[in-house]
């Protein structure tokens, strides 16, 4: 299997809008940059769901970019980031 390139389209910075950019920062970031910089937030402020740590609570900044849902699930983390981050 041929080793991925260092351009690729997942690892190329992307600009977070105004939402992302309150808990990421507002540089451009790849992808992989801005889910760790989520879960260093997650861990911090003990987001994770007790029971079922597959799910993340929503706190105040959370809230915004979980588009008002109280608790979302981290693979959908993907989706959250795409729809928050700058065409």
């Amino acid at each position: 299997m041929p080793a991925a390139k260092a351009n690729s389209k997942f690892m190329a910075p992307v600009t977070p809008n105004e939402i992302l950019s309150e808990l990421v920062g507002n540089k451009p970031l790849p992808r992989t940059e801005i889910v760790k910089k989520l879960w260093v937030y997650i861990k911090k402020y003990n987001l994770q769901d007790k029971k079922n740590k597959r799910m993340i609570n929503a706190d105040e900044k959370l809230g915004k970019l979980f588009a008002g849902k109280k608790q979302v699930s981290m693979f959908d983390l993907a989706t959250i980031i795409s729809k928050n981050i700058k065409k």
